[in-house]
């Protein structure tokens, strides 16, 4: 049974076949990325002999064309679309649906949404949320991230603090500690908004022409009718409780990808999980989905790409004498011309101390972070070690090739800058 059941949002955003990854996901937010990541390339591009007349300015109404066209190109492949029903997660903040847009509109907007404020909810898809903001800088727009707690809750904390760093200096303004309040329209158009700063006990007051909520997704379980069937929900998250194989409280009944509590939400993943999940129900494999190494990247303007474990969560399973962290902060060749800023540049590699030293993580902040990632991710399924990553020769000059000279470990405290070319 194919079954498409979608809530649409105030301001009437819709789209077409092929879920939330190809109309108001993965596709568009890369697409936009591009585009802030071109504006920055333009700047570069002086500095290395390029004679572009200024101002450069961008055209919001070009580029939201061009990538609409696109994703309605790609629904045209999708004949089916199976999909639960996700609606955005709103505080009960005064104004914040009747005034805002979520991190879905803000790809089908027609005009530039302008100032804008992107808030950040940490126990959410934080990623969105940066990564918004992000290209929303890239492209010229004054943005203001306001956080609750800490940014990309989840990942390693150690690389979160280098996007965010990498993003202030790149011009996006931060709230940190904050909480919304209200949001209200003024005779003017303006939006003001009303926040608590938790840290200060101060309220604050500002105006902006948009506010983008980016504050993730919450399972509308209840539209499934699922407690007539006595299936295990978790009451907080209303997320299904799964098994490793995927299976609910109920016999024959499975569940995979975002509305399985404890599951990456990503589209590839569900994907996996679902095709591994038929062999098994057919009976032509045992293979279960291996959660722990599915590599993710974070599309911010300093890309942030990630598989394994991260520090915090390698030291909670081995120890902290358990682990040998070696790591490395390095300057892109690319960056050298444009004179650009490398400090958040920066690799890392978890493994255990003793024998092989397998490899539990693998972290790496820098261009094209995505690809780097998805190569190494392979290693992960074979058992790699930290000695199979040295005996790795390397690809000169690229970022990726840091990675398989690594040699200095946290626990020498030595400095970790790599030198030389």
């Amino acid at each position: 049974m194919i079954w498409t059941f979608i809530t649409f949002f105030l301001i009437g955003t819709k789209w077409g076949l092929g879920g939330t990854c190809v109309n108001v996901g993965c596709i568009p937010k890369k697409l936009m990325h591009q585009a802030g990541l071109l504006g920055t390339a333009v700047k570069d591009a002086k500095k290395y002999g390029w004679q572009i007349p200024g101002p450069i300015q961008h055209d919001w109404v070009t580029m939201a064309e061009a990538v609409q066209n696109h994703v309605r190109s790609l629904n045209w492949g999708h004949r089916v679309q199976l999909q639960d029903n996700f609606n955005s997660s709103f505080f009960q903040v005064p104004g914040a649906m009747e005034h805002g847009v979520t991190s879905d509109d803000i790809f089908w907007l027609k005009k530039s949404p302008g100032k804008t404020t992107a808030r950040l909810l940490t126990w959410c898809l934080s990623d969105v949320a940066l990564e918004c903001a992000g290209f929303l800088t890239g492209i010229g727009l004054d943005t203001t991230v306001m956080v609750r707690s800490i940014a990309l809750r989840g990942f390693d904390q150690q690389m979160a603090g280098l996007v965010t760093d990498y993003m202030e200096a790149y011009g996006t303004k931060f709230a940190w500690e904050c909480i919304p309040k209200r949001v209200e329209k003024l005779s003017s158009g303006a939006l003001q908004v009303t926040w608590t700063d938790t840290k200060a006990d101060q309220e604050h007051k500002d105006t902006y022409d948009s506010v983008l909520w980016a504050v993730g997704r919450a399972p509308e379980t209840k539209a499934l009718g699922l407690d007539k069937l006595g299936m295990q929900l978790n009451k907080e998250t209303g997320k299904i409780i799964v098994g490793a194989d995927e299976s609910t409280s109920v016999p024959n009944i499975y569940a995979f990808g975002d509305i399985g509590e404890g599951r990456p939400e990503l589209t590839p993943t569900a994907i996996k999980a679902g095709k591994l999940l038929a062999r098994r129900l057919a009976g032509q494999s045992t293979e279960l989905m291996n959660y722990d190494n599915v590599p993710t990247t974070v599309f911010t303007p300093l890309e942030y790409g990630c598989v394994g474990l991260s520090e915090e969560e390698a030291e909670k399973r081995h120890g902290k004498d358990g682990l040998e962290v070696f790591h490395a902060f390095y300057k892109p060749l690319e960056f050298t011309v444009a004179e650009r800023d490398a400090n958040q540049c920066y690799l890392k590699v978890v493994c255990e101390r003793g024998g092989d030293q397998r490899i539990l993580g693998l972290h790496f902040t820098g261009p094209n972070a995505g690809e780097v990632t998805q190569g190494f991710a392979l290693g992960f399924q074979c058992g790699a070690t930290y000695s199979h990553l040295l005996s790795t020769v390397g690809i000169h000059p690229t970022c990726a090739e840091e990675l398989t000279k690594v040699n200095i470990t946290k626990r020498s405290g030595l400095d970790a800058t790599v030198t030389g070319c």
